[in-house]
């Protein structure tokens, strides 16, 4: 854990970086805490303010319950550590993160899980259903992108960016679920309802009995109802709560 805190780090960001540091540390812990995180194997990405579209991603090898906010690392849009980091990245990371930040200039996070449940209905070829709640949400912003194997290969970047288009929302198949927002607070937003959608679809399924889907219009009208319900703040709502929850728990991700 020693390794992981550079006390050094703050004194040279400025004030913006460092709590977007903060921030970008405390959602790896909040994914771990839910349960989202696959060992050391997936990732969270947040854009850096200015023209030259550096963005923090997570040390390779840490596990998210460990992450700080001085162990992040700065990369630049070819893979590239900026500045002084004594840590790895993970290369498939890097290919999604930089293929979605370089080609959507309106998202400040990109984060990439592979839960079970996630991977549970990406390989159904239904996709996501209409079953909750939850799920209107998701589908009124949702793209798929085929599996092509381990993300390290700069062609597989225009397709996965072009399958996530516009949407807060990519099914990656066989693989996992990724969402992007305006801020870190936006982006664990959307993988909460993301990972809670299918978790109820799965259990819904098991059931064995028949299922009951939401009607179409009511899916057509859900991102103006999610305005209405999170009074247009989007993830920012839950969010402070989120982080008082975390200084509870163990606030060593501020470091």
């Amino acid at each position: 854990m020693n390794a992981l805190v550079r006390p050094e780090v703050q004194s040279r960001v400025s004030a913006e970086e460092w709590q977007l540091r903060v921030d970008l540390a405390a959602c790896y812990r909040l994914i771990a805490l839910h349960g989202w995180a696959d060992l050391v194997f997936t990732h969270i990405s947040a854009k850096l303010p200015g023209p030259d579209e550096h963005f923090l991603i997570n040390p390779y090898g840490a596990l998210f319950e460990e992450i700080t906010a001085s162990s992040l690392v700065k990369v630049d849009l070819h893979g590239n550590i900026v500045g002084d980091s004594p840590f790895p990245v993970n290369p498939a990371g890097f290919t999604i993160h930089s293929a979605v930040h370089a080609a959507r200039h309106d998202v400040g996070c990109v984060l990439h899980v592979h839960t079970v449940n996630g991977i549970g209905v990406s390989a159904q070829k239904g996709g996501v259903l209409p079953l909750s709640q939850q799920s209107i949400f998701v589908l009124s912003s949702l793209g798929y992108h085929d599996y092509e194997g381990v993300a390290l290969r700069d062609e597989e970047k225009p397709r996965l960016v072009a399958n996530l288009g516009s949407n807060t929302f990519l099914m990656l198949r066989n693989h996992g679920l990724l969402t992007v927002g305006a801020t870190i607070a936006d982006a664990f937003l959307a993988m909460y309802l993301f990972e809670t959608t299918c978790a109820i679809q799965l259990r819904a399924q098991s059931g064995g009995g028949e299922l009951v889907q939401v009607h179409p219009m009511i899916v057509a009208t859900a991102q103006q109802q999610a305005m209405q319900v999170t009074k247009n703040l989007g993830g920012q709502l839950a969010w402070p709560g989120l982080l008082r929850k975390l200084d509870r728990l163990d606030a060593s991700f501020r470091q």
